[in-house]
C-alpha cells in the first residue's frame, strides 16, 4: 500500500470517529479553532508571506493567496458563526405512514468523505474544515503548491486543536501538492464519496474529465450586469463599481457590463467610478465611441471576441451594447457560466423577464453580484458556489454537505409475493 493510499484509507476509517461526536463537542472544537486562528495570527501570516514572496503581484491569484489581519479575523468570526448554527444532521426531511402501517421517513446524513481540490486560497482550508466538521464529513484537502506553507500552518493549527479533544486527526488531511496525488484522489472511489473543485475553469474541467467520483462544480464565474433602458443611473453607477472593484480576484466579480443602446449617453457617468479605480475597459464599437474622450484613454480598449466570455479576475471588464433585453439575454446565454447575473432596471416587467429567463445560480435586480457568497446569504460560510443543477446550486454550506437516507419502521411487515 502506497503512502497516499494509506492516507486515503485512514481518512475513510475516520468517519466512524465523527459519528460519535456530539454537537456540543463539535461546536467547542470550532470555537477553539477560531481562538487559535487569532492566537497564531503572526505565524500564519509569516508562512503566508513565504508563499506570497514566490508569486508575481500581477498574478490574479495573488489577492486570493494573500492573508492579512483583517482577513484572518473575518475567518475567525465565520468559524464562530458556523459553530453557532443548527446542526444539519438528523433533520427529518419528510415522514409519512403507508396504508399498511409501514412508517417511512427521510433524514439528513453526511456524505462521508469529501475531497476538495483548490488553488491558491488558504481561506478555503479554514472554511472547508469548519463546514465539514459541523456537517459530520471527513475532508481531504488538495491545495495548490502556491499556498503550501499557508495551508500547512493552518492544518497544523486545526490538528493541534483536534488533539486537545482526543479526536482523530485523520478527519482532516492535507495531501502533498503533486499531480500524482491529485490523480489518486480522483480515482479513490473506495474511500471518497464526493469531489468539489474550487478554482479556475481549467481546474474544474480537468477534475470533471478525470474524476471517477461524483463532482460538484464550483468556482468559475463569468458575471454580467445588464443596464436596462429603464435603469437608474445613480444605482447603476454604484452597483457596477462595487461589482467590479470590491475584490477583483473573486468569482462573483463583474466581467461584462451590458448596456441598452438608448442609454449609451449615460455610459460615461455610470463607468466614471470604474475609471477612477483604474479599470481597463474593452468596449464594443458603439460603447467605445460613447466612452471616447470621457474615460481615461490609457484604460480604454476596443473589444475583441476574446473580451467576452472571459473571467478577468483583475481590474478589467468588457462592455457590450444591445438593442433590447432579448439581446442581453442572448449574450448572457452565449458567454455566461451560470454563476451570477444582474439587471439594473426600474421596470418590474423587464425584471420579471430577466429573472425567469436567465439560467444562473444567482440572479439579481438592482444589486451587486458581489453578494453571491455563503456568508452574505446567511449561511455562515461556504464551501463554494455551485454552477450546476444537480444536488446543489449557488452558495454551498452546511445543508448542501449532507445527503439523506430512508428510515423504514415496521411491525413484522413482509411484502406480498
Amino acid at each position: 500500500m502506497s503512502g497516499i493510499e494509506k492516507i486515503l484509507v485512514d481518512a475513510s476509517a475516520a468517519r466512524k470517529s465523527l459519528n460519535v461526536l456530539g454537537p456540543e463537542t463539535i461546536d467547542r472544537i470550532l470555537e477553539r479553532v477560531s481562538e487559535e486562528t487569532v492566537n497564531r495570527m503572526e505565524f500564519i501570516l509569516s508562512e503566508n508571506a513565504r508563499d506570497l514572496a514566490l508569486m508575481d503581484k500581477s498574478n490574479p491569484l495573488y489577492d486570493r493567496l494573500m492573508l492579512n489581519e483583517d482577513r484572518l479575523r473575518a475567518i475567525s468570526s465565520d468559524i464562530l458563526k458556523v459553530a453557532g448554527m443548527e446542526s444539519p444532521l438528523g433533520q427529518v426531511l419528510s415522514e409519512y405512514t403507508r396504508p399498511d402501517g409501514l412508517a417511512i421517513s427521510r433524514i439528513s446524513v453526511p456524505f462521508g468523505v469529501i475531497g476538495i481540490i483548490y488553488e491558491a486560497r488558504p481561506n478555503v482550508t479554514f472554511d472547508v474544515f469548519s463546514l465539514c466538521l459541523k456537517s459530520g464529513n471527513v475532508c481531504i484537502l488538495k491545495g495548490g503548491s502556491d499556498a503550501i506553507n499557508s495551508n500547512l500552518a493552518i492544518v497544523q493549527l486545526i490538528k493541534d486543536v483536534l488533539a486537545e479533544f482526543d479526536v482523530s486527526q485523520d478527519i482532516l488531511t492535507l495531501l502533498p501538492p503533486g499531480r500524482e496525488e491529485t490523480s489518486m484522489l480522483l480515482k479513490a472511489r473506495e474511500y471518497v464519496d464526493l469531489i468539489i473543485p474550487r478554482g479556475s475553469r481549467s481546474l474544474i474541467d480537468f477534475v470533471r474529465a478525470n474524476s471517477e467520483i461524483p463532482v460538484i462544480e464550483t468556482g468559475a464565474g463569468i458575471c454580467h450586469t445588464y443596464f436596462d433602458e429603464y435603469g437608474d443611473r445613480e444605482k447603476g453607477r454604484k452597483i457596477i463599481h462595487n461589482a467590479k472593484t470590491r475584490r477583483v480576484s473573486v468569482c462573483n466579480a463583474l466581467d461584462c457590463l451590458i448596456i441598452h443602446e438608448s442609454r449609451l449617453a449615460d455610459l460615461p457617468y455610470i463607468t466614471e467610478l470604474c475609471g477612477d479605480s483604474g479599470v481597463e475597459v474593452f468596449a464594443d464599437n458603439r460603447a467605445y465611441e460613447a466612452l471616447k474622450g470621457n474615460y481615461p484613454p490609457e484604460l480604454l480598449r476596443h473589444a475583441t471576441e476574446e473580451s467576452f466570455g472571459t473571467e478577468f479576475l483583475s481590474l478589467r471588464m468588457s462592455v457590450k451594447t444591445v438593442r433590447d433585453i432579448e439581446g442581453a439575454l442572448e449574450h448572457i446565454e452565449k458567454y455566461g457560466s451560470r454563476h451570477s447575473e444582474a439587471i439594473i432596471s426600474e421596470d418590474s416587467g423587464r425584471t420579471s423577464v430577466f429573472f425567469r429567463q436567465v439560467d444562473a445560480s444567482s440572479v439579481y435586480s438592482n444589486a451587486s453580484t458581489a453578494f453571491t457568497d455563503g456568508g452574505e446569504f446567511g449561511l455562515g460560510a461556504e464551501i463554494g458556489i455551485s454552477t450546476q443543477k444537480l444536488h446543489a446550486r449557488g452558495p454551498m454550506a452546511l445543508r448542501e454537505l449532507t445527503t439523506y437516507k430512508w428510515i423504514i419502521r415496521g411491525e413484522g411487515h413482509v411484502r406480498k409475493p
